[in-house]
């Protein structure tokens, strides 16, 4: 005879925490909810999964339904569990997180009517947000920042060609401290992974600083490990 083993009823749910630089700020990418509950609340992009869809399916069409933006590399970074986190019942939320280059992106827009609008907002003056999500963006900022210290994840924030200033500003940015800007650099150029271009800053009312691309064929072939970037 066969036993009919009961079903399970869960909730899951995706939450985005994509960062990106401009003009010498770290952004992050938030959305203004048009729906119960925390409607017209500032929030990270994030919605229900499917029941017919996996995680990350659902982390790529969620991000594109509330922003517009697709075909982002976003990773797993945490689990939300607790129960109350949500006022309809139990969700559990899987967060993910992305780093990109805002120049050259085109403008975030939703293109469903769960969100009345997307746009970058500086991670210094972040006001408080829908659900749990200010803890989320926490925990995704403090991750980002342990990263920087081992792996070269700035380059995937700057334009391709930059200056050291825009390279230590970011820095800076994300870790929330200055630098001294001799010994940044130095240690820096003594990776050998910034390659010296033959140009230099155009547009600038000020002194035209060299351009520098990420060779990220050197930074591979030289460090086979993680390494301590700024100390």
């Amino acid at each position: 005879m066969e036993v009919k083993l009961p079903t399970f009823d869960s909730v899951f749910s995706i939450d985005c925490v994509i960062f990106g630089f401009e003009a010498g700020e770290l952004k992050i990418l938030l959305i203004e909810r048009n729906e119960e509950p925390f409607k017209d609340w500032l929030a990270l992009p994030g919605y229900i999964v499917e029941q017919d869809e996996s995680i990350d399916d659902a982390a790529e069409r969620i991000l594109y339904e509330l922003t517009g933006l697709r075909d982002l590399h976003m990773q797993q970074f945490h689990t939300f569990g607790e129960v109350k986190r949500h006022p309809q019942g139990r969700v559990i939320t899987v967060a993910y997180y992305a780093l990109i280059r805002i120049n050259g992106q085109k403008e975030v827009k939703p293109v469903t009517q769960y969100a009345k609008s997307a746009f970058w907002h500086p991670v210094n003056d972040l006001p408080k947000l829908a659900f749990d999500h200010s803890e989320i963006f926490n925990t995704g900022f403090n991750k980002i920042r342990r990263r920087l210290n081992y792996q070269p994840i700035a380059f995937e924030l700057l334009p391709e060609k930059f200056t050291l200033t825009q390279l230590q500003s970011l820095y800076e940015a994300v870790l929330n401290k200055k630098l001294d800007k001799r010994n940044f650099r130095k240690k820096m150029l003594s990776y050998g992974f910034l390659k010296e271009l033959d140009e230099k800053q155009k547009g600038v009312s000020y002194r035209a600083a060299k351009l520098y691309k990420f060779d990220r064929r050197k930074y591979a072939k030289i460090f086979q490990n993680e390494l301590n970037l700024v100390q």
